[in-house]
């Protein structure tokens, strides 16, 4: 390589050697989007030792004069520091200089087009509880939901480079991760890392397998034991009354009747009463065979409006676990939401 050299009369000689460096770093996207890389580059000579050679930085940062903007990361900084090995088979110093180039990744892009469609496919999930029991289509949503945020990690998998640490959003595809240093290394002790995309994934097979749970209980017919009484208390009356979940005429603030089981249905005027007695010449009540088959017709009718009953109140806590599990997830998806934004602010 012909370059001209600059010889002074102090001795000092400054050579500008015209090259273009190319460098490899490792690269943690445990906070992607919101993740910030340093790269070291490191200047020194295997030939010549410091004894003949001391190389030796003359500003403490590098020169940024001709640096070009990059769309997708930010430059904070570009810091030097020398330093003297010693090593085992030679005595004498190797001297070099260590440039550290601090990398912020530009988040707004991902912000739009990574985050908050998945913060959008993940309040979804609660969604589901509040569908009614008889479209058919709670399961189903769910399990939309599930594939949705699948497909949705495969894109983002792609738009990430290798690592084998855990990002917030999305998972990666192999590689080593940055040590810790000035940047912020999410595996140092200081710096929990956030698994939101992990998070949502279990939340949502979570609500699926609790609305296949809930809707076993909705559909309990006729034939379905009684609600138990701790379950008539907790969920019938106080659960019930708490999240304001009420029947056609019933108020949320109104203690239940007894009689009703929080069902709103009631026995019709005069069943379970005996027959009344009347005068021989006005009714045909005083015939046993016409007297037999009223009572026949009021005990089917009456195991009927049982049975309607008992099913009736399954259904209503069916409900009601519906509401509060909507409420739960609700929350959780929020908390999870606010707590990997803060992680990464």
């Amino acid at each position: 390589m012909e370059t001209n050299v600059v010889l002074r009369s102090d001795g000092h000689i400054m050579w500008d050697s015209p090259a273009i460096t190319k460098s490899s770093c490792k690269v943690d996207v445990s906070y992607f989007p919101f993740d910030g890389q340093q790269c070291r580059l490191t200047f020194g000579s295997w030939t010549y030792n410091g004894n003949q050679i001391d190389l030796r930085n003359r500003l403490d940062t590098g020169d940024l004069t001709d640096f070009v903007e990059n769309v997708e990361w930010e430059v904070l900084g570009m810091p030097a520091t020398r330093n003297v090995v010693t090593y085992g088979c030679c005595s004498e110093p190797y001297p070099d200089v260590t440039y550290t180039l601090l990398l912020r990744r530009r988040a707004s892009f991902y912000i739009f087009n990574l985050l908050l469609p998945c913060v959008m496919i993940s309040f979804l999930a609660p969604l589901g509880f509040y569908l009614p029991a008889d479209s058919g289509e709670k399961v189903s949503l769910g399990v939309t939901v599930l594939l949705a945020l699948t497909v949705f990690q495969l894109l983002v998998a792609e738009s990430m480079p290798p690592s084998e640490s855990v990002p917030l959003i999305g998972e990666p595809r192999g590689g080593r991760g940055a040590p810790c240093g000035e940047i912020r290394a999410p595996h140092c002790p200081s710096h929990p890392i956030g698994k939101y995309y992990i998070a949502t994934m279990t939340m949502i097979t979570a609500s699926t397998a609790l609305t296949i749970f809930i809707m076993n209980i909705h559909h309990c017919g006729p034939g379905a034991r009684p609600v138990p009484p701790w379950a008539r208390r907790l969920i019938l009356h106080h659960l019930a009354r708490a999240l304001c979940v009420c029947e056609v005429g019933e108020s949320c603030g109104r203690p239940q009747r007894e009689g009703t089981g929080g069902t709103g249905l009631r026995d019709p005027p005069g069943e379970g009463v005996e027959p009344g007695l009347c005068p021989r010449s006005r009714c045909l009540c005083h015939h046993h065979a016409v007297l037999s088959s009223v009572g026949y017709i009021a005990g089917v009718f009456r195991r009927h409006r049982t049975a309607q009953r008992r099913a009736a109140e399954w259904k209503k806590v069916a409900k009601v676990m519906d509401r509060f599990f909507m409420w739960v997830f609700f929350l959780m998806v929020f908390l999870m939401s606010v707590l990997v934004i803060g992680k990464a602010a």
